[in-house]
This record gives C-alpha cells, sequence and structure tokens, in this order.
C-alpha cells in the first residue's frame, strides 16, 4: 500500500518535508519574498493563483524529488488543484516520490496564558476525508507559545493532541506543531515545560499509535533527543521560525535526528523573475543545504 511505502520514507528516509502550506495571512508576504508585489494581483482568487503557480514551479523543479525532499505540507487550496495535470498530492507522490501532508488549522486564537491556541476547525471530518480521497498521509496543525508559562503551555499541547486524536482515527498521521517563538526571553524554559507536557500527553497515547512533531530550533541542543527516541514518534521535525537559512542549517545540525520542515527558509533567494535555469540551481542549493543540515 502506498501509505506504508510513505510511513517507511517518514521514519527512515534521509531529507527533510518542504513546507509549502503559506496561508491566507502569510500569503502576501511569501509573494513579496518572492519579488511579487501586491499591485501584481487585485483580488485573494489572483493572489492564490500566483502562489500557486509558485508551489508548482518548486514542485516541478529537477532537485524537489524524494532523495532529499521526503514530504511536503500542502495548503488545502493547493490540494485542491493540479500540479504537472494531475491532482497534487497524487503528482507530489507519484512522479516526485515526495509524501503529501496537508495544514488543517484555521490559524490562531487570541493571546491567553502566553500561548495562542488553534482556532476552531470547523467541517474537520469532512475536511480530513477529503485528505484520505486526495491521497493525503497526514496533517499539520500549528499552534503558538509566547512564553514559560505552564497553565498556557499544558492546554497548547493538550488541544494539539486532542486534535491529533481525531486525525489518527481518520488513518492519517498528525504532525503536532506547538511553535515556540524564537525571539521570547524565557524561550528555553519555554521549551523544558513543553518536553514535559509533549512527554506526558504522549504516554497516554494508545498503544501502536504514533505521531509526528514539528519544534521550534530548541535552544539547548538535542533538548528533544527523548522525544525522537520515543516509541510513539514517527519523527520529529524542526521549524526555521523565522531564522535565516544559514542559521537554521547551523542549529539543526547540533540536533542530531532532527530533520528539517522550513517554509521560508527554503524558499529564501528564490524570485518569480528568475530563468527557470537560475530558480531551479537557487532552489537545488537550497535543498542541498538543508538536507546535509537534516542528516547530520
Amino acid at each position: 500500500m502506498a501509505s506504508d511505502a510513505m510511513k517507511e520514507q517518514m521514519k527512515n528516509g534521509q531529507g527533510f518535508i518542504a513546507a509549502l502550506d503559506q496561508s491566507g495571512g502569510s500569503t502576501p508576504k511569501a509573494l513579496r519574498l518572492y519579488g511579487v508585489e501586491e499591485d501584481a494581483y487585485s483580488s485573494e482568487a489572483e493572489m492564490f493563483d500566483l502562489i500557486h503557480a509558485m508551489r508548482a514551479r518548486i514542485a516541478t523543479a529537477p532537485a524537489f524529488t524524494g532523495d532529499k525532499v521526503i514530504g511536503a505540507i500542502l495548503f488545502e487550496m493547493t490540494m485542491d488543484r493540479e500540479i504537472g495535470g494531475k491532482p497534487s498530492a497524487t503528482y507530489l507522490w507519484e512522479d516526485r516520490g515526495v509524501v503529501p501532508f496537508l495544514k488543517i488549522d484555521k490559524g490562531l486564537a487570541d493571546a491567553a496564558d502566553g500561548v495562542r491556541l488553534m482556532n476552531p476547525i470547523p467541517g474537520l471530518d469532512g475536511l480530513l476525508d477529503r485528505a484520505v480521497a486526495a491521497g493525503i498521509f497526514g496533517t499539520k496543525e500549528r499552534s503558538v507559545i509566547d512564553a514559560a508559562n505552564p497553565k498556557g503551555i499544558a492546554e497548547n499541547v493538550a488541544q494539539q493532541f486532542d486534535l491529533a486524536h481525531a486525525v489518527l482515527a481518520k488513518g492519517l498521521m498528525p504532525i503536532i506543531e506547538p511553535e515556540v517563538t524564537i525571539s521570547i526571553p524565557d524561550k528555553e524554559a519555554a521549551e523544558e515545560i513543553l518536553l514535559a507536557e509533549i512527554q506526558k500527553n504522549l504516554d497516554k497515547l494508545p498503544e501502536g499509535q504514533q505521531v509526528m512533531l514539528k519544534l521550534t530550533l530548541p535552544t539547548k541542543a538535542n533538548l528533544y533527543a527523548p522525544l525522537i527516541a520515543h516509541p510513539k514518534v514517527l519523527r520529529v521535525v524542526a521549524l526555521s521560525g523565522g531564522y535565516a537559512r544559514d542559521e537554521a542549517n547551523a542549529k539543526l545540525a547540533e540536533n542530531a535526528g532532527m530533520i528539517a520542515s522550513f517554509s521560508r527558509a527554503l524558499t529564501e533567494g528564490l524570485s518569480a523573475q528568475q530563468s527557470d535555469e537560475a530558480f531551479n540551481a537557487a532552489l537545488a542549493e537550497a535543498i542541498d543545504a538543508i538536507h546535509a543540515a537534516s542528516i547530520t
């Protein structure tokens, strides 16, 4: 079965996960960094056409294959569209050997207790059914930690695991992403609390079930080694969190067994104005560097 092959690749693949899942709020910034200013489009539909063109250009580039890019996280609208003449998830797996994931969260609630929880996800059941039908392997869901607040972090992780249960019930693999903001003064303390809360929730998972974790590169190298070794964790991936690519790669290389799941750090230096040759070369360079840091 395809899902068994995908699981094997996620568990043992030597590479990283590309995050191609900028949502409505972050799309203008992603396009601007790609050299497409806001005056280039006059509606949200046009904006999403442009970001889809960028994602398709990345996904069809020669270097974007399962040899180094073992998975990719898609925005819902990307799942619903085509790349290379096929549904996006099908194209990624069949033509590129890249395992497809779907971002399912609907953004963040207002800050409370030092965290921003996920907004409710209306129509979650139907969305997960569509993901299964589209050949998606797993999901990704992001919340944020802005302070070393034990109450807030406990709530944040509990919400993540509640959603993970719903995802697992559909036969999908959840990527739990409680992002610790890199600029906070008590980042290291927040990460210690987060580690303990994740361990507590992992121990409550039924035998035989596994999740993936997407975590901010920790201040203390190898802090998350116990999670990487945990039998209920398929893989631990790192988010770049606003670090520039070189710094993100350097931090990643310090964390044995952690692989990248970078968004901005992957597309840094790519431009709509580049020729295909220049674009493909820049992307290949980025993929090589992130891959090298991921397998360290």
